[in-house]
């Protein structure tokens, strides 16, 4: 690893063990990390009623601009690694992908059946948008064609089945050195979670590690959240066929 400071962007939709991904990372003793920190100026932009809306934006900086600035600026802590929690749905203004040519970029997919299912849990009601597949793929290509190969994307499955190979593989392709606090973590909130934890993270809150592989069904899902699943699922299918096999 280099002494110049590494930043990664992870671009996950969400529902898709993103914040397991956060607490993987933030396992690691050399690495800090960031929760969403375009949730706020996303909110506020679309005006989107999502659960606790007002309280994720007072609590946030949601200037486009300076959250840009501040994801590219000194780690926190003065870690050498700062790993950044992105959602590609967010990015709904000229800030994009493209503002962050020296980072190292991955991302994280989820069927979307799966996804859908666990907006349905909760009670919210999802669109194809709110998936962010379509923009997870534009960026894909954008990595693609500035750089001549695919970026690496992982889908959240395969980590379940086999977290420490798709771990080890995540940190080589990185080029960051391997560290066996990825694997387990203790249990709890962070400082470093976004103030919408209190809703979203129930579930990771108690884990101490990656979970089992899934076997939850989908078969509940109405009309509707079907709908959602399967027009996400094209773009789906194209992210898989450059995701990470071992």
């Amino acid at each position: 690893m280099t002494s110049e400071p590494i930043r990664i962007a992870m671009w996950s939709g969400p529902r898709n063990i993103s914040t397991a991904m956060m607490r993987s990372f933030g396992g690691r003793k050399d690495c800090a990390v960031t929760d969403e920190p375009f949730y706020g100026a996303f909110l506020k932009t679309t005006g989107i009623r999502q659960p606790m809306a007002d309280e994720v934006i007072a609590s946030m900086d949601c200037d486009w601009k300076s959250v840009t600035e501040a994801m590219r600026g000194p780690i926190p802590d003065g870690k050498p690694i700062w790993y950044q929690k992105h959602m590609p749905h967010h990015m709904v203004t000229d800030v994009s992908i493209a503002d962050f040519p020296d980072h190292r970029h991955a991302f994280l997919i989820r069927d979307p059946a799966k996804v859908v299912a666990s907006y349905a849990v909760k009670r919210v009601e999802v669109t194809v948008e709110d998936l962010g597949y379509q923009r997870q793929l534009e960026y894909v290509d954008s990595i693609a064609e500035n750089s001549g190969k695919a970026p690496i994307i992982l889908d959240s499955a395969d980590i379940l089945r086999n977290p420490e190979a798709h771990l080890k593989a995540l940190c080589k392709g990185l080029d960051i050195p391997w560290d066996n606090g990825m694997l387990q973590w203790v249990a709890g909130t962070r400082e470093s979670d976004g103030v919408w934890a209190s809703h979203w993270y129930n579930r990771v809150v108690n884990t101490t590690g990656f979970g089992s592989p899934e076997t939850s069904s989908t078969s509940t899902l109405t009309k509707a959240e079907q709908r959602v699943a399967d027009e996400s699922r094209p773009f789906y299918e194209q992210l898989s066929k450059h995701k990470m096999r071992l």
